[in-house]
């Protein structure tokens, strides 16, 4: 068993790690971090729980540290659900201090020698990490994961991106407000309402979609060369965020060949039979009125993207359209570390 940690865990993504972790038969939760407010209390003292599942037993008893290496003992792997600016501050410190960091924050993401990683997408740029030890001087090393909506995107062009030329691609996000966080958006702000600016998410999408997709010549990610524009939505669905894509292809495209490419689409989890790999990354849903978050998001186990409504487009017809659900604060955040972190414990620890 791998010894494993959760830096945050008392936030809402802290405690999808903690339900995600409950019986996991690799990685055994043994340390929780939180604010000095909540050091020294039992977890279930500290948090206020916010999930519709009990606390599991693997957490309750468990006290509450200071978010400080100094106090984290007999650790491999931490799992980062820090906020971005203190993200930035401990994040170095735990990786100084030999332990591999395994990150759903954004601070480190655009770091050159930082992988930014989607196991299915991209798990060569793992090999960033030895740069990262030698730049830096680090025992332990610090991999990404990118931002919740990029996540579910980047999965769906990864097969397209293999297959076809992509000239240019757009997208629309209709993003739920378990993304801000339990105290992210207040209720007189979204009920009754569409929010049409997250701040700094489509630079986000924008960016690191072209890295996760760009190409590891030895030490520098060359980022893919295809246009990607992004206007991103807060919408009152409480988890799943929901995206309409639109890609311009450099050719005539035939329908059937984009849906046989999504569905048989795997990467190296799916290969290693890693514990949180859904066995199908992309699901297809044929029905017109699909996919739709409150049904699909929790798609295999809230691991898999839902695609749906795939089509030409009726007046640019070399433009693809579809629509994709993913879940994001399980694919697109607690799920997506801890995958990264089984990929890391197969192949480099």
């Amino acid at each position: 068993m791998v010894n494993v940690g959760i830096l945050g865990a008392t936030g809402m993504v802290g405690q999808r790690f903690i339900e995600l972790l409950g019986d996991h038969p690799d990685l055994e939760l043994t340390t929780l971090t939180a604010s000095k407010r909540s050091a020294g209390k039992k977890y279930e003292d500290a948090v206020t729980w916010y999930l519709d599942c009990k606390i599991p037993e693997i957490a309750r008893n468990i006290t509450v540290v200071d978010t400080d290496p100094n106090e984290v003992k007999d650790v491999d792997i931490v799992f980062s659900a820090l906020p971005a600016d203190i993200a930035r501050i401990v994040e170095p410190q735990f990786a100084e201090a030999g332990m591999v960091v395994a990150s759903n924050a954004a601070a480190m993401r655009m770091e050159p020698d930082v992988p930014l990683v989607i196991p299915e997408v991209n798990p060569e740029h793992l090999e960033l990490v030895e740069l990262q030890r030698k730049n830096r001087g680090w025992d332990g090393f610090i991999v990404t994961n990118p931002n919740c909506s990029t996540i579910a995107l980047a999965m769906t062009l990864k097969p397209l991106y293999d297959q076809f030329k992509l000239e240019k691609v757009y997208v629309s996000t209709m993003q739920a407000v378990s993304g801000a966080g339990y105290n992210g958006v207040p209720s007189m702000a979204i009920v009754d309402n569409l929010v049409p600016f997250i701040g700094g998410e489509e630079e986000k999408m924008e960016n690191e979609t072209l890295h996760l997709l760009g190409d590891l010549d030895g030490n520098t990610v060359t980022p893919a060369s295809f246009g990607v524009s992004a206007s991103c939505h807060r919408v009152a669905v409480l988890d799943g965020h929901t995206e309409a894509v639109f890609i311009e292809m450099s050719e005539e495209f035939n329908v059937d060949e984009v849906k046989k490419s999504f569905h048989e689409f795997q990467g190296l989890p799916q290969k290693l039979d890693l514990y949180s790999a859904p066995a199908a990354p992309i699901i297809i849903r044929e029905e017109e009125n699909r996919p739709q978050p409150r049904m699909d998001r929790n798609a295999e186990h809230g691991m898999a993207v839902t695609v749906g409504r795939i089509r030409k487009d009726n007046v640019f017809n070399k433009t693809l359209k579809y629509i994709l659900v993913g879940h994001n604060t399980i694919r697109g955040a607690a799920g997506a570390s801890i995958l990264n972190a089984e990929l890391i414990n197969e192949i480099i620890l």
